[in-house]
C-alpha cells in the first residue's frame, strides 16, 4: 500500500519538476493591452460579491430549515434542515475561496469549515453548557461539519437521530445548534456587509503591480486554496497521499457519507468558473486570467496556456466525476486506485497555475509549500 502511495506522490512530484522546465513563453513583441481594473472590477462585481449574497441567502434558508425542525422534531423536518445544509454547503465552495480582505480579517474558512470535527469536545462541551464559538481554539467544534455531525452523526438511521432530539439532553442539543448557526450567520452577514460598505472600492482602486497589489494577493491566495483546500484538504489527505496512510474520517461531511465528491466538484467548478471571470450564476463572461493570459499571448509548447489550463480542470473533473464517495473509495478499496489516478489529474492543475501561469503575469508566490509538490 505505502509503495503504491508513495509512487504515486514521486509521479506527482516528477510531473510538477517536468513541468518547470517546459518552455512557457510570453511573446516579447506583443504590445499588452490589458487593464487589471477591469478584471478587479469583475471579480467584485460579477463573482465576489453576488456569491457572497447567494450564500446569505443560503444561511438565511438553513437557520428557517432548523427553525421548524427546531419547534417540531420529525423525520420531514429533519429531512428539509438537511437539504438545507447540503444546499448551503455547496455554495460555500463558491465561496471558499475568497480569504482575503474581510474574509480575511475574520478567519472565514477556519471557522465555517474545518473537518474532522471534534465530536467528542462538542459533546463535552454541549453538556457543560459553558462554551464561546467566537474563540480560535473552538474552530473544530462549529460550522458546516459540526452541523454534519448533529443531522447525520447522532445515530445510525433517522429514527435514532430524532430520538436524541427527544431525549434528556435535547435542550443542549438544540441550544449548542443554535449557538453554531448564530455563528455562521454573523460572520456571513459581517463580511457581505464590509465588501459593500467598503472593501469593493479598496479591493478595485488598489490595480498596481506588486506583491501588496489586490491581483498579485488574490491570485496567491486562489492558488493557496486550490493546492492546499480543494487538492489536499478534500482528496490528498483522506487519501493518505502525504502520510502514506488513508484516512476516511478526514473527508468532507464524513457523517453524511455520500456528498464528499460532490463538494469537490462544486470548488472544483467555481475554481475554473473563476480562473475564466464567469459571472456568478449568469452565463456571460468579463475580464479575468484567462484574458489576462491571452492577452499576454503564454503559450506552454506552442499551445494557448489558457486552454491548457482549461483542459486540465475538463480532466480533472472527468476523472473525479467517475468516482463513488470519497469516503466509500477509500474504505472499500485496498489500494483506493480509481482515487489516487483522479488525484493526479487533480494535481496536475497545480504547476499550470503555480509555476506557469504566475511566470507569464510576473506574480511571485507568496506562500511556503510544505508538503513537497
Amino acid at each position: 500500500m505505502k509503495k503504491y502511495i508513495f509512487g504515486v506522490v514521486f509521479i506527482a512530484l516528477i510531473w510538477a519538476c517536468t513541468s518547470e522546465n517546459e518552455e512557457v513563453a510570453v511573446d516579447p513583441d506583443t504590445t499588452v493591452s490589458f487593464e487589471r481594473a477591469a478584471m478587479l472590477s469583475n471579480w467584485a462585481d460579477n463573482i465576489i460579491i453576488p456569491s457572497y449574497d447567494a450564500f446569505a441567502v443560503e444561511i438565511t434558508a438553513l437557520n428557517t430549515a432548523y427553525t421548524s425542525f427546531k419547534s417540531d422534531a420529525t423525520i420531514t423536518n429533519l429531512q428539509n434542515f438537511r437539504k438545507s445544509w447540503l444546499s448551503a454547503y455547496k455554495m460555500w465552495q463558491r465561496v471558499s475561496m475568497f480569504e482575503i480582505g474581510p474574509a480575511e480579517s475574520v478567519g472565514l474558512r477556519l471557522n465555517m469549515n474545518i473537518y474532522p470535527t471534534d465530536t467528542q469536545k462538542i459533546d463535552g462541551l454541549m453538556t457543560s453548557g459553558t462554551y464561546d464559538l467566537t474563540l480560535s481554539s473552538n474552530r473544530n467544534v462549529k460550522g458546516f461539519p459540526a452541523l454534519d455531525y448533529f443531522i447525520n452523526g447522532l445515530g445510525v438511521d433517522d429514527d435514532a437521530i430524532i430520538a436524541k432530539f427527544k431525549d434528556e439532553n435535547k435542550q443542549a442539543r438544540f441550544g449548542y445548534i443554535d449557538a453554531v448557526l448564530a455563528n455562521m450567520t454573523t460572520l456571513t452577514d459581517n463580511v457581505v456587509a464590509a465588501w459593500k460598505s467598503s472593501y469593493r472600492n479598496v479591493f478595485v482602486s488598489n490595480n498596481g503591480a506588486s506583491a501588496t497589489a489586490s491581483v498579485d494577493r488574490f491570485v496567491n491566495d486562489y492558488i493557496f486554496y486550490y493546492e492546499k483546500f480543494l487538492r489536499a484538504g478534500k482528496m490528498g489527505i483522506p487519501l493518505g497521499v502525504f502520510t502514506g496512510t488513508p484516512i476516511p474520517k478526514n473527508v468532507e461531511a464524513y457523517y453524511e457519507g455520500q456528498i464528499s465528491n460532490e463538494l469537490f466538484l462544486e470548488g472544483l467548478d467555481a475554481t475554473q468558473d473563476f480562473f475564466n471571470g464567469k459571472y456568478f450564476g449568469v452565463d456571460q463572461t468579463g475580464e479575468s486570467l484567462a484574458t489576462y493570459l491571452d492577452a499576454l499571448n503564454s503559450v506552454k509548447n506552442g499551445e494557448d496556456l489558457n486552454k491548457i489550463i482549461n483542459a486540465q480542470f475538463n480532466a480533472a473533473r472527468t476523472a473525479v466525476s467517475a468516482l463513488g464517495s470519497f469516503r466509500s473509495e477509500i474504505e472499500n478499496n485496498t489500494p483506493p486506485s480509481a482515487m489516487f489516478l483522479a488525484y493526479d489529474e487533480v494535481q496536475k492543475i497545480v504547476p499550470l497555475l503555480k509555476v506557469d501561469m504566475v511566470s507569464a503575469m510576473s506574480i511571485s508566490i507568496d506562500f511556503v509549500d510544505a508538503d513537497g509538490d
